[in-house]
């Protein structure tokens, strides 16, 4: 593999969560994205009781999609081999603990209605 393409990604992340568990999390994906932007133009503003809740779910995210992906990948944290394993756990990390915070933001919102 000399170049790492969109084409490539995407083979990867089919190989390692199977073509349709990957393309339905893709659809989820794209739907909490369009109703968070929904959420965001119907409000026309961030609610900060709602927003500090979503930040309180975020370690619960992180941990959730670390634990995840090793399920997926039939590994163990005492499988990280190096600083790049290690970033790249820190990177799954990242990205959980930012898809649950916009999830919940997004749940709430909807659930009960425009911010107070």
């Amino acid at each position: 593999m000399e170049q790492l393409t969109f084409g490539t990604l995407i083979a990867v992340f089919e190989e390692i969560f199977g073509g349709v568990l990957f393309w339905l999390m893709v659809v989820a994906a794209v739907l909490v994205t369009v109703a968070y932007l929904y959420v965001l133009v119907r409000d026309r503003s961030v609610s900060m009781r709602k927003f500090l809740l979503a930040q309180l779910s975020m370690p619960i995210g992180a941990v959730a999609a670390v634990v995840f992906v090793q399920v997926m990948t039939h590994s163990q944290l005492r499988d990280i081999g190096g600083p790049v394993d290690l970033i790249v756990v820190l990177g799954i990390a990242v990205v959980g603990a930012i898809g649950m915070a916009i999830l919940v933001y997004t749940a709430q919102s909807l659930l009960r209605g425009k911010s107070e």
